[in-house]
């Protein structure tokens, strides 16, 4: 810890929850001697009494101690696009729905603020993904996702063949594939029918959506491997989305490839909130409400 501590507080101003809470947690971290630094976007909303305003840039988190993201998985996706180039932890506090990405819950909020106070947190690391598309050698994306990059149609059924390690695997006529991080295996993924990946298990996932075929199951493989997908010439282009948030048109007979990516997103995990530093086993069946009703665990002799 550096003597001058400095956290960048983003909430979804959209919500009226999150913008409470942001201004309690400015308040207290400028009162435990913080430099906290709220985006110029967010501001007006929040109001930012005793915070300095900064534009949405990688000065906005120069030598930052962490993020904090009040919001839903979409607002900590958001914010990443900031924190990873920096290499800048990020807290996510859930106020949406599910918030897989979030370490701490709203009604913890008092304790995650003392958390941060007195350090007591741990950084994980998370895989990512590059992406890149082209058409005939010309570029026409050069990107990244935390959760997954897909391939969709459209307007008709997306013509595709999907490529491993330099080798064709099959031609799908579908929705879309799905290329997917272990953390974007409880995201769109999942939706699609892929199977969870536990965060620190290393591996690429592939899920093709609603094919027409008969070999059309998830494949889950290696994080050296190379996926790609070529948009076949007799459809009438498609659509890439990264994490959701980052859309590119292809045209007919555009390649997309997918690799492991060099840089990674930064998550804190807390020590002393209530299911936080948990087994992602306990995390899956909090947020999906799992029924666990009848298990006795190991018999102790």
């Amino acid at each position: 810890m550096t003597a001058k501590r400095i956290v960048l507080v983003t909430a979804h101003t959209g919500r009226k929850a999150a913008v409470d809470s942001a201004r309690m947690v400015i308040s207290r971290l400028v009162e435990a001697g913080f430099t906290v630094r709220v985006l110029q976007s967010e501001a007006e909303e929040i109001g930012c009494a005793g915070a300095e305003m900064v534009s949405a840039s990688l000065a906005a988190v120069q030598d930052a101690e962490m993020m904090i993201v009040l919001g839903g998985d979409g607002s900590l996706l958001r914010a990443a696009e900031l924190a990873r180039p920096a290499g800048v932890p990020l807290l996510g506090v859930n106020l949406g729905h599910v918030g897989f990405l979030a370490e701490a819950e709203a009604e913890d909020l008092s304790v995650t603020v003392d958390c941060v106070v007195q350090g007591r947190y741990d950084v994980e690391e998370r895989m990512t993904i590059e992406v890149v598309a082209r058409l005939n050698g010309q570029l026409l994306a050069d990107t990244w996702a935390l959760n997954e990059a897909t391939v969709e149609k459209r307007e008709r059924m997306l013509e595709v063949v999907a490529e491993i390690d330099g080798r064709p695997l099959s031609r799908w006529g579908c929705d879309g594939v799905i290329c997917a991080t272990p953390t974007g295996s409880t995201a769109y993924a999942f939706s699609a029918g892929g199977p969870v990946v536990w965060p620190e298990v290393e591996a690429l996932l592939l899920v093709p959506i609603s094919a027409h075929a008969l070999f059309a199951r998830p494949l889950v493989v290696s994080p050296r491997s190379a996926l790609a997908l070529e948009v076949q010439p007799q459809t009438a282009g498609a659509v890439l989305w990264c994490d959701g948030r980052r859309r590119y048109d292809l045209p007919a007979g555009a390649r997309v490839e997918v690799r492991r990516g060099e840089v990674p997103v930064r998550l804190a995990r807390l020590h002393g909130v209530e299911d936080t530093g948990a087994p992602f086993t306990d995390r899956l069946v909090a947020k999906f409400d799992l029924p666990v009703q009848g298990w006795r665990g190991r018999v102790r002799s």
